[in-house]
């Protein structure tokens, strides 16, 4: 009876269970009123949050656009880190960047900061060629390649496509050089007592196989292919750097050396860092950065897309389990 007093209903009254609904009725539209008004709070939070998210992408994207750019400068692009399809430092990236450098008719010359210790070379060819190509298509802008801390394998294949090499006195050099190297699990396999089961169909399909025993003629093959690979780097290196080279068996032996070593060699044609040869070779020392960067919304679609891939992928193998790949 308290309960009914104390919210307003009289239990005396006939009218008690009507006055009971409208108590209930008044409270829910109340709590309704209360949701709507949360609900468009957090409506109108999300809208704020979504179009700071559009207007930094927005910001990012233009502010990395060179149609702006009406100051003699000099444009500098980064390679750091392996060069691979799936890094940073890949063909398509860095290409990117020194088309946009060269194209630039405020960019008075172009820098090729390299800070790398190699990797594929078949991502450096791409990048040396359209190097080659980018010197002929823009005959009086010159450009320069200054290791940082190491250029050595495909880093330095790509600097010898430049018109002048820099370094540091302790950057380290050269490495001209293929390498292909695995392990080789025969006699341990056989200890454990495990059984190996490869199926291929090609006589010489699985000749790098770490758990098959070596077959001298396939050794021989695939020592005629790194062969071949270093061939072609010690041509391109010979090209690039011409007559600066000196005669010397160690040249192309897969050795590298610090940038005082390099100087003597003919591996670089001076020691200076980037902001140097900005500043004393080119005397244009203003720079601006045409290293490729994906924007917020593209890394999100990446993100968002390699999720996805995943997932499918997740699913497909557990659909399709089969041992046999085409590859």
């Amino acid at each position: 009876m308290g309960l009914f007093k104390r919210d307003g209903v009289d239990p005396s009254s006939e009218h008690r269970d009507w006055q009971l609904v409208s108590m209930i009725a008044q409270e829910s539209l109340k709590e309704q009123r209360r949701s709507r008004r949360w609900g468009i709070f957090f409506k109108s939070l999300t809208f704020l949050y979504m179009s700071a998210l559009f207007v930094a992408i927005f910001q990012q994207s233009t502010a990395h656009s060179t149609q702006g750019i009406t100051k003699d400068h000099t444009g500098i692009v980064y390679l750091n880190g392996q060069i691979s399809t799936n890094q940073p430092a890949n063909a398509d990236n860095i290409v990117h960047g020194l088309r946009k450098a060269f194209a630039n008719q405020f960019s008075k010359a172009v820098i090729l900061a390299i800070n790398s210790p190699g990797g594929s070379p078949v991502q450096s060819g791409y990048v040396y060629d359209e190097i080659k190509r980018l010197r002929s298509e823009y005959p009086d802008k010159k450009l320069y390649a200054v290791i940082g801390d190491i250029g050595a394998s495909g880093g330095y294949y790509i600097a010898a496509a430049a018109d002048e090499i820099y370094a540091d006195k302790s950057s380290l050099v050269g490495s001209i050089g293929v390498i292909s190297a695995n392990f080789g699990f025969v006699d341990l396999i056989e200890k454990l007592g495990v059984e190996r089961r490869n199926y291929a169909a090609g006589k010489h399909k699985n000749f790098l196989d770490p758990f098959s025993p070596q077959r001298e003629d396939e050794t021989v093959f695939w020592e005629s292919v790194l062969n071949s690979t270093h061939q072609q780097f010690i041509r391109a290196v010979k090209e690039g750097r011409g007559n600066r080279l000196i005669e010397d068996e160690k040249l192309f032996s897969g050795l590298v050396w610090n940038g005082e070593q390099a100087l003597d060699i003919g591996l670089i044609d001076g020691l200076g860092s980037a902001g140097f040869v900005a500043r004393e070779i080119i005397q244009l020392e203003d720079t601006y950065d045409y290293t490729y960067k994906p924007t917020p919304f593209e890394t999100l679609v990446e993100r968002f897309a390699v999720s996805i891939g995943k997932g499918l992928g997740y699913a497909v193998n557990a659909t399709l389990n089969s041992p046999m790949q085409f590859r």
